[in-house]
């Protein structure tokens, strides 16, 4: 009898197994890609099409103009040429250039991408592929969770303002990573191009302002959010460099023309102070570049042509003309080659002497800010322009935009380094230039930017156009230690890029 039992309970069992066996079983679920945190339907394009074997992958995107593309994060790294997607800025983001097929829709930049090897273009994007990209761009490029790029740290974030005078832009560098992380459109007439040529940035770091050649006013941007938050109201004239009064409570500008002024504003109400301004019958000739004492009592100013700095006391009014050469002070027409030509001024940091960059002799002339006698003259490269101080190095940068020495192949210009205690060249600096301008320096991150405005024919052909239309320049990242590049890389920008600031001093 218990035989019998167990045999019934063994045959249960068994049918227990056969009946599960049986039943049909779900299939595993198929893993949802990742896409290297990008949104799904932009991995679909960049993960799946982009960084594939032979191209912007982790094995082989070296050799793919040094741009990964495998992850959210690495695409905001950059390329060999900069930043591949600018947020917000779909007409200034290569990568869109180098998918696009249609030059209906904007810049196409060869060689097409995907890269096709069989000709056949099946492998390019679709018209459907490429809006999709645009939008998200336009959108500021988020990672799948939202996220924008450069979007944090708002208050503290350190940048690097770069004026485009072809393109009526203002490229905005992350400093950490030395890539625009924003372009900001300027200006303040529609259909034209008014070439913001000077940029400073108040002490405290929360504003920049920007002048215009061809524009009528000085614009306002918020550091924090960079965008345009108001306009100074000039009127007609060649507004060239600007400069911010101590406390950041007033700026001045020059109007470089042959009767030019010299224009005072408020930086608060934006408002221009009519009191404060010099002009007419001749008081200045060409006026270019600005620096005062330290209570904003005294300015100086130089007359683009001949060998003049206008010494200046707008409250009093009292006006002088120092001469830079001992002869008896006289402006010039623009085509004297043999008179100083001051073009840029600048204080020392204890502001005992100040310096001036003379491109008709090729010098940097050096006074005594209280007897303006000469000190030293320091010959520089050939047409010197614009000057740049570090405070934790006794560096004094210039710019020599047009000096033939640079014997790198197919590039012109240098920069100049002396120290501004000594008057000696620390250093002559033959880099990857063709036409340097602007520059800055970044006491924070140990490094100055060096801006090639690439204006002649006979420079470097740039890497890609752009939406703007002209010639590309660049800028390039050295360290203020070593006075060498921090990267091999060329940060490929818009047209001329001019005048350079740092957020932070």
């Amino acid at each position: 009898m218990r035989s019998i039992i167990v045999t019934v309970a063994s045959f249960a069992v068994f049918l227990a197994v056969v009946f599960t066996a049986c039943k049909p079983r779900k299939p595993d679920p198929v893993p949802t890609p990742n896409y290297g945190n990008f949104p799904d339907a932009i991995g679909r394009i960049i993960v799946d099409k982009c960084a594939t074997a032979g191209c912007h992958n982790a094995a082989s995107y070296q050799n793919c103009a040094g741009l990964l593309l495998d992850s959210w994060a690495h695409l905001f790294e950059g390329g060999g040429s900069g930043a591949a997607v600018v947020p917000y800025s779909p007409e200034y983001s290569p990568l869109l250039y180098f998918v696009n097929t249609d030059p209906a829709r904007g810049v196409v930049a060869l060689p097409t991408m995907p890269y096709d090897v069989t000709g056949s273009n099946t492998g390019h994007l679709s018209e459907i592929e490429y809006n999709t990209l645009k939008s998200w761009i336009q959108e500021g490029a988020p990672d799948k969770a939202g996220n924008i790029a450069f979007s944090s740290n708002d208050d503290t974030r350190q940048k690097v303002y770069l004026t485009q005078q072809g393109c009526d832009l203002v490229a905005v560098i992350d400093a950490a990573t030395n890539l625009v992380m924003r372009y900001i459109n300027v200006g303040t007439i529609p259909g034209s191009i008014e070439s913001p040529h000077c940029l400073r940035v108040s002490a405290d770091g929360k504003y920049a302002y920007v002048s215009f050649l061809g524009g009528p006013a000085i614009q306002k941007i918020d550091t924090r959010t960079d965008k345009v938050v108001g306009q100074i109201p000039l009127g007609t004239g060649s507004w060239n460099i600007l400069y911010i009064a101590p406390g950041d409570t007033a700026l001045c500008t020059t109007d470089w023309t042959a009767n030019g002024s010299i224009v005072f504003a408020n930086t608060t109400s934006l408002t221009t102070q009519p009191w404060l301004t010099g002009s007419g019958a001749g008081a200045f000739v060409f006026p270019h570049g600005i620096t005062s004492d330290a209570r904003f009592d005294t300015m100086y100013i130089t007359a683009q042509y001949g060998n003049v700095v206008y010494k200046y006391a707008p409250k009093e009014p009292w006006y002088a003309k120092v001469s830079l050469n001992g002869l008896p002070p006289v402006t010039t027409g623009s085509g004297d080659k043999t008179s100083p030509n001051p073009h840029e001024i600048m204080m020392s940091p204890d502001r005992s002497k100040y310096f001036v960059s003379c491109e008709g002799t090729n010098e940097v002339r050096v006074l005594d800010a209280r007897t303006d006698a000469v000190l030293a003259v320091i010959p520089v490269g050939t047409l010197p322009q614009e000057l740049a101080m570090s405070r934790s190095k006794p560096y004094l940068f210039v710019t020599c935009m047009e000096d033939a020495a640079n014997t790198l192949p197919g590039r012109r210009g240098s920069v100049y380094v002396i120290n501004y205690n000594t008057y000696e060249v620390v250093q002559k600096i033959y880099g990857d230039f063709y036409q340097p301008h602007g520059i800055c320096v970044d006491d924070r991150t140990g490094q100055f930017t060096v801006a090639s405005s690439n204006a002649n024919p006979d420079g470097p052909a740039p890497h890609h156009a752009t939406a703007c239309g002209g010639r590309a320049g660049w800028y390039s990242v050295y360290s203020l230690n070593t006075l060498q590049p921090v990267t091999g890389r060329r940060f490929q920008v818009a047209v001329m890029p001019y005048s350079a600031d740092v957020r932070f001093h």
